[in-house]
């Protein structure tokens, strides 16, 4: 018996998905576990593996494509199965409203009985190479995509799929080398003529923009700045990274210690709803984390329970799967307050929107070297500057202050938070 495959909700907020990428095509077998596809959501890029056996006779989505969610995306069954049937009900029963627009897709033959698998569901684009032989390559419709919007030339990209196919990540990961790279020429353009160029968002940055707009035209936002002496700190973190198989950033340092001042201060810790205020008891810190897409927040489960070497562990291991989009739809959710740190980009103050349904972010600079008042005297010192916008609903100034306060008396005796 057939069983249709419809496009998962891979996450809360999913509305529809774009397939990156099948791993298998029609006609192949199929084992209960088996990954089917890699597929695109707002958060993140997720592999989607089978929880059905038998082969794939039908796949209903080309790499590169995308559909809400509960679209038909494959069907498995018997080899030889007919499946027109199935098809034509599934289309029929999820038909849209009247009057709605239908974006044209080219009709998908399914496999029948006693023939050899036909289906060209996600035909393979054949590019010829820029040499003098007449060798060509194979690579994905998405791979080619992405080759062309990067001026990546797909004749110099090892191809790491079936048969040397050059697949998504084989794009995205290529770095080009002193032999293989070619000169990059830039087109001159004509006196007075506009030029420009356009890409698709992804489903991650369309996420992203309509999240930050809600949150920052619906939550009353203000912001707090504080300069923290930084000299102890860096002291006393080359003394800790002197320790063995020890490894702690300045960044570790801040996430502790917030969670730490969350802790002392739990109405920062909080969430806004519109007959209530949610004050959160368990502290789940997220850490914002550049990708190419924009922006995700991997969260820290218990914060506040966790040395910093067990904080800065996870960070990094987060960090690297969030570039490779390997990050689950769990690992982002749940964040009670966000920290968002560009002092390694050498930005000495900024200030963030708020990650609802957060009350606060912290916002980290640079460390600075400075004249600095000790003592009475003007010296050499190292200042670091943070910013908290807070939701003025939820979090008044001096609430907000009194934990910025709390904040850089931790960070500025770093050996409290070794207990």
């Amino acid at each position: 018996m057939a069983e249709i495959i419809t496009m998962p909700r891979l996450s809360d907020t999913m509305t529809e998905g774009v397939v990156a990428q099948w791993l298998k095509k029609v006609g192949d077998k199929i084992s209960e576990g088996d990954i089917l596809a890699e597929i695109e959501t707002d958060k993140a890029t997720m592999e989607f593996e089978s929880f059905d056996e038998g082969t794939l006779l039908y796949i209903g989505l080309k790499d590169g494509e995308s559909a809400p969610v509960d679209s038909l995306l494959a069907i498995i069954g018997e080899e030889g199965e007919n499946i027109e049937a199935i098809i034509k009900d599934f289309n029929q029963s999820h038909k849209p409203a009247e009057g709605a627009k239908q974006e044209e897709k080219t009709p998908v033959e399914p496999v029948k009985e006693n023939v050899e698998v036909a289906v060209t569901p996600q035909p393979t684009v054949e590019v010829q190479k820029t040499t003098t032989s007449n060798e060509r390559i194979i690579a994905s419709p998405l791979a080619k995509k992405i080759a062309s919007e990067k001026g990546i030339n797909l004749a110099n990209v090892k191809g790491t799929g079936e048969n040397g196919r050059v697949v998504k990540s084989d794009v995205e990961n290529y770095v080009p080398t002193a032999t293989t790279a070619s000169p990059t020429v830039i087109q001159p353009i004509a006196s007075g003529k506009e030029s420009f160029e356009e890409t698709s968002n992804s489903q991650m940055r369309k996420t992203i923009a309509r999240r930050l707009a809600e949150s920052k035209f619906t939550a009353p936002h203000y912001y707090l700045m504080l300069e923290i002496d930084m000299d102890n700190a860096i002291a006393s973190r080359k003394a800790i990274n002197e320790l063995p198989d020890t490894k702690v950033s300045f960044n570790d340092m801040v996430v502790k210690a917030s969670a730490m001042a969350l802790r002392k201060h739990p109405k920062v810790n909080s969430q806004w709803f519109e007959d209530r205020t949610r004050i959160n008891h368990h502290i789940n810190i997220g850490v914002a984390v550049a990708v190419e897409d924009g922006l995700v927040v991997p969260v820290i489960p218990f914060t506040d329970q966790k040395s910093m070497t067990q904080i800065g562990a996870e960070v990094k291991d987060m960090a690297v799967r969030a570039k490779s989009k390997k990050l689950t739809p769990d690992e982002m959710d749940g964040s009670t307050f966000t920290v968002s740190n560009l002092g390694m980009f050498g930005i000495n103050e900024f200030t963030s929107i708020i990650n609802q349904p957060n009350s606060a972010i912290l916002s980290v600079g640079a460390i600075v070297q400075k004249p600095v008042v000790k003592n009475g005297e003007i010296v050499v010192g190292n200042t670091m500057k943070v910013t908290l916008a807070c939701d003025h609903r939820t979090v008044d100034g001096a609430t907000g202050s009194l934990f910025l306060q709390t904040l850089k008396q931790f960070i500025e005796n770093p050996v409290t938070m070794l207990a």
